[in-house]
Formats: C-alpha cells, structure tokens, sequence
C-alpha cells in the first residue's frame, strides 16, 4: 500500500531539480506521519536535503508527549526535527483555529529557505470540508477552488501531494507503519466547524454519496480553471486602467458590472487588502468611484478604507493620522518615522540633479511634518511662492497625505518637502545630499525614490 502511494505521490511533484530541499509541516498526526515517510523516501532517492517542522500550541495538555512522539519518528526515518513553540490568545476576537493556524505559517515561512518546498498533509477529505466551509461563507469561485495542490510561498513552493488521496486511503497505508501517530483530542470537539463537519456532516454524505469527495473535488478544479480565467480578464483590464497603486476610473465606465466588480476585487488583492462583499463593493462604485467631483468620499471596511482623488481609487489605512514630531536628523544614517510612514535617509552625493546645499554648522537637520500656517515656500525654478496647502494641491497630493510627507528642516527653515520639491536657496552647486525615502504604505503616489 504505501509502495502505491508513493508512487502517486510522486506523480504529483514537480521536478527535483528545481528544489534545495524539502520542508514538512509534522504534527505527529497521522497524515503528516504518512507525508514524512513519502518525503524521506523521496528526499532519499533524489538527494535533497529534509527536516520537519512541529509546532506546539500548547492548547493540549499532551503537548509535550506530542513533540516527544515527533522526535522519536523524526529519528527512526534519519530527519531533522525542528520545534517551534507559539502562545495563544483565548478571548481576543479571532477563533483559537484561526489563531493556531495563522501562527503555524508565520513559522513555516520563518523556517523556509530560498528555494524550498514546504509540503502539507492536506487530502481529498480536506478538501470536501473546505468547500462546506466555502459555501457557508457565501464564498465566490476562488473560495470555491479550494485548495490549490501547489502555489508559491515564502520563495519556494508550498506542496500538497496528497490532496487527490482521501482519508480512508491514509488510514490504511498508515497501519502498516512501524510506529504510531497522535490524536488530537480537540478533533473531537465538534463546536470547531471543521470538526462538526467531519465528525457529523460528511459522514452522513458519504453514506448517502460514496464518491462525494471525488465529485466535490472534481467541482473544486473546474471552478479553479474559472477563477484563473477572470484572473487572466482582470490583469487584461489593469493594463488599461491601473497604475502603480491607484486605480483610474474612467477605463471602468466602459466595462460590464460584472467585469468591473472583477477588476476592482483584483486591484484589492494585488494590495493584500481584505475583501469586500457584494454589498460592500457596490457601495465603493457608487458611494466613492460616482461620488460627485467636489466630494472627498470613503468607504472603510475591514482594516483599510477606499478613497478617491483626482479619478483615481486608492487603498489605505483608514485611520491615518497627520504626524507632529520633531525629528533630529543625521547624515547617513536611517531615520525611522512615525505612525508608519517608512524610513528616510539622507546622504552625501558628489553627482546627480536635485542636491541640498551641506548645512552650515548653525543650520542642525530635523525632519517635521507641518509648516506653519501662513509661512510661503518657494520651489526652486518657481517665480513665486506659495503656502503649503496650495503647494500639495498643485503637486497633486491627496488629502490624507498632507501631514504625512517628511519635511526637511535647516534650523527653522523648511530645506525640502520630501518627495516634491527643494526650496529656493537650498538647492547645492556642487557636492550635496539627497534624500532616500522608502515609504511605509500612506503615499501611495510616492514611491521609493531618491530625490527630494
């Protein structure tokens, strides 16, 4: 039996010449038992390096026996063993499931080496519960897809080789192991949706339906083929009406309800944002995209908001704040701003455009963030001056960005607004400094760049 396995298991991974070695996600249960075996004997045959990674929640008052069994097995097959311990939070909001899981990955990606695979025990079954969990949620195609059996991560590429093997198969190829695995008395506990499904529901489906993993699974690829065709539409469409960050709206005027909701749901992921529903994204076309022109619309949802500036979108923070400090600045060495707005550094430089003249002794650097109401600057090569505000319109500065963008003080003279311009007076004839600010996310329309 596990001859046969392994045999499809190898069926399912790409070449090992791509690989620098193989990464398992070890729980000491009894897939992720039968995925070490599979991995060592595959790691053997083709000269890569393994090691397993086991994290302790420690939810389970077996924890510690857990991680023995672990290193037991890990020593019988010849494999690395890597233990990573991780602390809960009961009470905070966010399930213990969701908790657990989302500290896993963040230890996993912390272990991954460039170029390595990190391989799951995630089965058929698996992916049955996935797609009762998706249609709770109302999910949309890509929920539906469920999960992917190989997709990047953390410089490499995150497996599931086993993901087209159900549980029953597992089960019975394990017995044949010469050592055990762990059960996790919480896969009991049916108040968890996942347990409630497979303890309660499938069971039930599976009696009646006896394919009904396959099927799904089957369902799964296709609305998977669908999902990377609209992905396929929507980068079509961002070439039109994308750039940088921002979406312009205009392009969208021209598309089908149906085709825009595609592209704006592909402009919020390319940003890692949260996305909307249905009733949400219908608020964001007609409460900010047909806001009237004279209007500073917003909508927030989840931990960012949506905003609007001169026929554009853009995705923020929703609570951005201006910044007051004063901050002492020294040539060449980083300067780290608040409420995260990135990181700013000035240097020396002997060549290029757009140099600060070198301060003169009674000129101490600072970086601020407000001028002072009524004090004019003049841009270098401008005829004349202007206050602030003017200034951050005719640059074309969105409204939440004003009191965010560094400002470089000599003494109490505003030298540079990061970014923008220098001022008249501060630009140097010779050898000079110039300003690299790498943003934190809040200027959108700033890139990293090095001018000032």
């Amino acid at each position: 039996m596990i001859s046969h396995l392994y045999s499809r298991f190898c069926l399912t991974m790409p070449a090992p010449e791509g690989s620098t070695g193989l990464l398992v996600a070890f729980s000491g249960g009894l897939d992720s038992t039968l995925l070490l075996v599979l991995a060592a004997q595959y790691a053997r045959e083709h000269g890569l390096p393994l090691s397993a990674l086991h994290v302790h929640h420690g939810l389970s008052p077996h924890a510690d026996e857990w991680v023995a069994h672990c290193e037991a097995v890990c020593q019988q097959l010849a494999v690395e063993l890597l233990v990573e311990r991780v602390t809960l939070i009961r009470g905070n909001g966010e399930s213990l499931e969701a908790q657990a899981r989302t500290a896993r990955y963040q230890r996993l990606t912390a272990r991954m080496r460039e170029g390595e695979w990190l391989l799951t025990a995630h089965h058929q079954d698996d992916q049955l519960e996935t797609l009762l969990l998706a249609l709770k949620r109302g999910a949309g195609l890509r929920g539906l897809a469920g999960i992917l059996p190989s997709q990047p991560f953390a410089g490499g590429l995150l497996l599931r080789p086993l993901l087209d093997m159900s549980r029953a198969e597992l089960a019975d190829a394990a017995a044949s192991l010469p050592f055990g695995w762990v059960e996790d008395e919480s896969n009991q506990e049916v108040s968890y949706d996942r347990n409630f499904l497979r303890q309660t529901l499938i069971p039930q489906l599976k009696a009646r339906w006896p394919a009904m993993a396959q099927t799904a699974a089957r369902s799964m690829a296709l609305c998977a083929e669908q999902e990377a065709l609209l992905e396929e539409l929507a980068e079509s469409d961002w070439q039109l009406a994308g750039e940088g960050e921002a979406l312009h709206i205009g392009p969208l005027h021209a598309l089908s309800p149906t085709r825009r909701n595609n592209l704006l749901r592909y402009w919020i992921r390319r940003q890692g944002g949260e996305m909307p529903s249905r009733e949400q994204l219908a608020r964001l076309w007609q409460e900010v995209a047909l806001a009237r022109g004279d209007a500073n619309p917003r909508l927030n949802w989840g931990r960012q908001s949506c905003r609007r500036f001169q026929e554009r979108l853009y995705l923020v923070s929703p609570d951005l704040q201006p910044c007051h400090q004063v901050l002492p600045m020294i040539v060449g060495e980083p300067l780290t701003l608040p409420e995260g707005v990135g990181e700013l550094v000035v240097r020396m430089a002997e060549h290029g455009e757009d140099r600060l003249r070198i301060p003169r002794p009674d000129e101490p650097l600072s970086v601020r963030f407000q001028v002072a109401p009524g004090i004019p600057l003049k841009p270098v090569g401008r005829s004349g001056s202007r206050r602030m505000k003017k200034l951050l319109q005719e640059y074309g500065v969105p409204s939440w960005q004003r009191g965010r963008i560094p400002i470089l003080y000599y003494g109490e003279q505003v030298a540079a607004v990061v970014g923008l311009f220098i001022c008249d007076g501060f630009m140097a004839q010779g050898a000079g400094l110039v300003c690299h600010w790498q943003g934190g996310g809040a200027a959108p329309i700033l890139p990293e760049q090095d001018l000032v």
